[in-house]
């Protein structure tokens, strides 16, 4: 299970390393041309109300806010990478860092659900907690430091 975390974290990592090497390519581009030019390909329609909101939002999206999140995706999926390979490997040490992490960022989360509540959130706050609980139980139960893999 600690090693199917891995993977979930490393999958975590590769998608937010395309998002923040997208980011980072589009920083000096007009967003909401390129998302206008790719709605009718998608089969959204033009006119819509969201996809009228999603244009006029890109629209506000500065070179800055654009870098900040292409750096910002950089960090994370660093973090989840380190993350990933530790828990693949079986190290205590990635197990702990997985608690601190994740449970850092329920706070947060709990935040966002009071803000804009929807089941998404929830979901993403249930396996979070989960996650965490588990991970807790299997360091208490020492399974790590009693043959399955190597320690720290």
């Amino acid at each position: 299970m600690v090693r199917a975390i891995g993977v979930f974290k490393l999958a975590k990592a590769a998608l937010l390393l395309g998002v923040g090497l997208a980011a980072l390519r589009l920083v000096h581009t007009d967003i909401a041309a390129i998302l206008e030019a790719w709605v009718p390909h998608v089969g959204l329609e033009p006119g819509g109300r969201y996809v009228g909101r999603l244009l006029v939002e890109a629209a506000k999206l500065t070179p800055t806010k654009i870098k900040d999140v292409g750096v910002g995706s950089l960090i994370y999926a660093a973090l989840f990478l380190t993350e990933g390979i530790g828990l693949w490997m079986l190290k205590r040490w990635a197990e702990w860092l997985t608690i601190v992490i994740t449970s850092s960022l329920v706070p947060v989360e709990v935040w966002e659900i009071f803000r804009r509540p929807n089941a998404a959130k929830v979901l993403v706050l249930v396996i979070n907690l989960a996650l965490v609980g588990y991970l807790i139980w299997q360091l208490r139960q020492g399974e790590i430091d009693s043959g399955k893999g190597a320690g720290s």
